[in-house]
């Protein structure tokens, strides 16, 4: 933990991918609970539906929860363009940064996974930080060596690379093409060559954060490079936020275009899914720049952008620090009194503990920075 001076106060830049990635967070922190149990309550024809969307698809399709990691990795790629610029000249400068960030991220991961109990065997060795912090090194990397064609290139060639993987090479004793749970290739990859376990829990024949798979999480960290390169170019505001749109519903309709030969599989991150989620992150992040730094509405950005400060600290404290039982003490008694709605009282109050600590945190311009 760090503390210095809150620059998201004159950072408009900062504000909107900010708040967008407290939106994104807001979801994983408890949002999707708060939702399920809202919904459940109204007696809504289209509540079922709704919280369908809360949940992962179980292989093929696209959901709205299946937008959360992607999305976060998006918002990681954005501010590359902006942090990494003063290095545009000196490269090499920035490489023991990268190092770093990415060695912390890794390593915090493990943490996460229970590294400390030096069970090794029993021990995860993917897991969500550990394909930020990979994704973040090599779009670091690439955004800090090539302009935006050497950029459009990079991801260009990442979806269709491994498109042509997937399609063409098969796992010893499979065949080539099978994108099956049991059969595909990165699980595969990830049953031979990963250390450690592979958690039952997951899809059981690999690593939702698998090897192979990582490859085109490359890609959309990418994405979120030339949507901040766009961001910070001269052009005017309204341009920037119509061309993030239009590109967003380019990436939307070839995503599903391809997902009709190549399908949309978040577990396996493939090329038409990174287009998909990739489509519906430009559209977002069009939404909030236009509202925060196009029209000005920024009042109602406050609760998004303190969490989306501290993203990384609320993804990590609550493995160690019990919210809910938090919420459970103060609030019981209250909850026996409302009946049907006991769990909305109490996921409604986990919720705000997470939100008024990251408040704190806020206010006394302490950040996770690694």
């Amino acid at each position: 933990m760090t503390e210095q001076k809150d620059t998201t106060v004159n950072s408009p830049r900062v504000l909107s991918i900010d708040a967008l990635r407290g939106f994104d967070m807001f979801w994983i922190m408890g949002g999707d609970a708060f939702a399920k149990s809202l919904l459940g309550l109204t007696g809504l024809a289209i509540a079922p539906a709704l919280t369908a969307q809360l949940e992962h698809v179980e292989w093929e399709g696209f959901r709205f929860y299946d937008l959360i990691f992607p999305l976060f990795l998006f918002l990681v790629g954005c501010v590359l363009p902006y942090s990494l610029e003063k290095y545009r000249d000196t490269p090499n400068a920035a490489y023991w940064r990268i190092a770093k960030r990415t060695l912390m991220l890794v390593l915090l991961g493990l943490v996460c996974n229970r590294i400390l109990d030096f069970k090794f065997p029993e021990l995860r060795m993917a897991g969500v930080l550990q394909r930020i912090g990979i994704c973040y090194g090599f779009a670091a990397v690439i955004c800090l060596h090539f302009r935006v064609p050497g950029q459009v290139i990079a991801f260009v060639s990442i979806l269709i690379g491994y498109w042509a993987i997937l399609t063409y090479v098969s796992a010893p004793g499979g065949k080539a093409g099978d994108l099956t749970p049991e059969g595909n290739l990165c699980g595969y990859l990830d049953r031979q060559f990963l250390p450690g376990k592979i958690k039952k829990e997951y899809y059981g024949f690999g690593d939702n954060e698998g090897l192979l798979s990582t490859l085109p999480a490359i890609g959309t960290a990418l994405l979120g490079v030339l949507a901040g390169a766009w961001l910070k170019s001269g052009i005017g505001p309204w341009t920037k936020s119509l061309g993030l749109a239009l590109v967003g519903l380019v990436c939307l309709a070839s995503g599903y275009a391809w997902g009709m030969s190549f399908p949309i599989i978040k577990i396996l991150w493939t090329s038409s899914f990174v287009l998909v989620a990739g489509g519906w992150s430009l559209l977002l992040l069009s939404l909030f720049y236009v509202l925060i730094d196009v029209i000005g509405w920024r009042s109602w950005a406050f609760f998004w952008i303190v969490i989306g400060a501290n993203a990384i600290a609320i993804f990590v404290v609550p493995r160690f620090v019990d919210f809910q039982k938090m919420a459970a003490f103060f609030l019981t008694g209250v909850a026996e009194f409302v009946g049907d709605g006991k769990n909305l009282v109490l996921v409604t109050g986990a919720l705000a503990a997470k939100w008024l600590f990251l408040w704190f945190l806020y206010r006394q311009r302490i950040f996770l920075r690694l």
